[in-house]
């Protein structure tokens, strides 16, 4: 894809990440749709990319996720890849999660996700991209985080099934699998403290992975032997 020339819907563009990957490609060309929970954040980030269009969205309403990919598709003259950059945090044995924050962490990093991914299906044209970010306890379960980790990784099952599916399509479905990043994330938790973490990555090291995975095609970020990040194709 040629971000230069992508017309790109980034839901969950008012946190860290999201913003910053927001700005570096409204900065490198693209035509920017944002969308987001927090309306004074979502006002920010769309100024901060020559006015983008933008739009509040909540994360329960699966419809309204749905609706938004079809509202940016109008806004934009059609859409060449939806990144997702939505998600939530929680930590604590699993007996500490109650069902409510369970749901939360389902809805949040799974079906939210996944409502928009699914409408992105029939509007983005081939040659684009639908992406979402993971995480390595997709992967790599971590005990203290069994719920934030089963919602990552049935984020991550079906981009990888979705991907099967697409094959003869040519949209490209990319999973990002970042490691911690420093974004303030876990900090933001909806539940319990986060362990001690190493230092994370820069966001803008994620971002540069990101952007450069969307340029080229490529179907995983990970971290990598020889670099933070490497992508796949």
């Amino acid at each position: 894809m040629v971000i230069s020339r992508a017309g790109i819907l980034v839901p969950g563009a008012t946190g860290v990440l999201g913003s910053a990957l927001a700005v570096r490609l409204h900065e490198q060309g693209a035509a920017l749709a944002v969308a987001g929970r927090d309306r004074e954040g979502l006002a920010r980030v769309s100024r901060a990319c020559g006015d983008a269009p933008a739009r509040a969205f909540d994360a329960y309403d699966l419809e309204q996720c749905a609706r938004t990919v079809a509202w940016a598709a109008g806004e934009l003259g059609g859409l060449d890849a939806v990144v997702v950059c939505v998600g939530v945090a929680a930590f604590g044995p699993a007996e500490s999660v109650s069902d409510a924050v369970a749901e939360h962490l389902f809805t949040v990093n799974t079906l939210a996700p996944l409502a928009f991914l699914r409408a992105a299906l029939a509007v983005v044209e081939p040659g684009g991209v639908i992406a979402a970010i993971t995480g390595v306890v997709a992967d790599s379960p971590s005990a203290g985080m069994a719920d934030y980790s089963a919602s990552k990784a049935g984020l991550a099952t079906w981009l990888r099934a979705v991907r099967r599916e697409q094959r003869a399509s040519g949209v490209t479905v990319l999973e990002i699998r970042l490691p911690h990043v420093e974004t303030g994330f876990a900090g933001r938790a909806v539940l319990g403290t986060p362990p001690a973490l190493p230092a994370g990555l820069p966001v803008a090291e994620a971002v540069d992975a990101i952007v450069a995975a969307l340029s080229a095609g490529a179907r995983v970020v990970k971290p990598g032997r020889d670099a933070p990040l490497d992508a796949e194709r």
